[in-house]
């Protein structure tokens, strides 16, 4: 992307400084990592990532200003999960952007998803940090956006999670933590904010109020709960928490877990309407796309046709639409998505189930990192952070590496110069 700063970076490449990334990884973590890491860092203007950032808010604000939108969201929040107490709006939101070349000729990013659900805020800034000292970057390099620098990122971070509270009565949830992927941003999460690290099948309900085991054993009153559990995964392992979600318990969220539908990929055939950003056009970085229901049994088609997709004329069975994505609207880390559908794998999902998928043109990732393995493309996730009566924030970027049709670090294995990175600009 800053052809002098790749030139720079692959001339002093040794596998001993990508040695050196990775222990200071985990020693900076604290344990070990499970993502593959890669090799190098990407280079970007800063106008670029702004323009990324100013996206995914804009079209946040557009989706929290559409009462029709939120309304039909939580129509499709599953029994059970519909939490009391939902904020005004989210505390952490994800938007993940691919590179494209559009017909001029001209790179421009395109949405592929936004989420209202914490990322891993603090390992990324371990990793960033560890990038920087391990290859001894130029100086000048910024990662933070939105004006902040290492301590008004951890600032802006405390604020969001602790709300006001005192860290011992604030608790980072997650299903089975100590085995997650994520546990090293637990981990630089728990050290840097004082929280300790609970499974959330672990709290205990008195009266009207939730409790986690302390140190000692005693029990710790729960003020807030910065969760990162994940909707889908309790509800695909079963779980049987011990305290009913959906009660008005005495307790704050630092991330509603509401909000990881009401602003998920549901969102996406929303934003591509008219409309809701702009009545003479969609936002000129999401992609068209539909729910399914609406594409076998409405006017689904037609609206993709008219946004330029190209749509097979014949349809019977075997009809392969090249030019779309079939995925589930609530599944994380990109499980579920088809590539290449055909009508009857279409049809073949029940009627009573169609509207929990949608139907996304195809985007093809222009490959833009130049590596000793080949042109290399990324994903960029833009890191937001909304404290409660603050203002929505662009904190950070996360980057993804791969030369597949997945971007996930767990679709790129056993490749090299591809997995987890981050992003790094000319400050001047």
């Amino acid at each position: 992307m800053i052809p002098e700063l790749r030139r720079q970076f692959n001339e002093g490449f040794t596998p001993e400084r990508y040695a050196a990334l990775l222990r200071l990884a985990e020693e900076r973590c604290g344990t070990r990592v499970e993502y593959r890491i890669a090799e190098t860092p990407v280079f970007l203007p800063l106008p670029l990532l702004e323009q990324m950032a100013s996206a995914g808010a804009e079209l946040t604000r557009s989706l929290l200003g559409n009462p029709a939108c939120i309304a039909a969201a939580r129509k499709a929040i599953p029994a059970g999960f519909d939490v009391a107490g939902k904020t005004a709006h989210p505390n952490f939101l994800t938007a993940d952007f691919a590179l494209v070349r559009t017909p001029e000729g001209e790179l421009t990013p395109r949405l592929v998803e936004i989420q209202a659900f914490p990322s891993v805020y603090g390992y990324q800034d371990v990793l960033s940090e560890s990038y920087r000292d391990a290859f001894g970057l130029p100086d000048g390099l910024g990662s933070f956006l939105g004006g902040l620098d290492e301590a008004g990122y951890w600032a802006l971070m405390a604020r969001t999670v602790l709300g006001g509270h005192d860290p011992e009565n604030v608790v980072l949830t997650e299903l089975d933590p100590m085995n997650q992927k994520t546990l090293p941003d637990f981990k630089v999460t728990s050290k840097r904010l004082g929280i300790p690290v609970v499974d959330i099948r672990s709290l205990e309900a008195v009266g009207n109020k939730l409790h986690y085991r302390g140190a000692s054993g005693g029990l710790v009153p729960i003020h807030r709960i910065y969760n990162r559990a994940i909707a889908d995964e309790l509800m695909a392992r079963k779980v049987r928490l011990p305290f009913d979600l959906t009660h008005p318990w005495e307790v704050e969220w630092a991330g509603h877990p509401n909000w990881y539908f009401l602003i998920s990929k549901f969102s996406i055939p929303w934003l591509s309407r008219p409309s809701l950003s702009d009545p003479r056009g969609s936002h000129p970085v999401v992609p068209p796309a539909v729910f399914l229901d609406e594409f076998l049994e409405g006017s689904g088609r037609e609206q993709l046709e008219a946004a330029g997709v190209a749509l097979p004329a014949d349809v019977g069975p075997d009809t392969v639409y090249g030019e779309l994505l079939l995925k589930p609207l609530f599944s994380f880390a990109g499980r579920g998505i088809q590539f290449d559908p055909t009508q009857a794998q279409l049809e073949a999902i029940p009627p009573a189930r169609r509207s929990g998928y949608l139907l996304q043109q195809k985007m093809r990732f222009e490959h833009t990192i130049e590596t000793p393995w080949g042109m290399t493309q990324a994903e960029i996730r833009i890191l937001y952070l909304w404290p409660d009566g603050g203002s929505l924030t662009p904190a950070l970027s996360l980057v993804r590496l791969g030369r597949g049709k997945m971007m996930g670090v767990d679709h790129n294995r056993d490749q090299e110069w591809v997995g987890a990175s981050a992003a790094f600009f000319p400050e001047n």
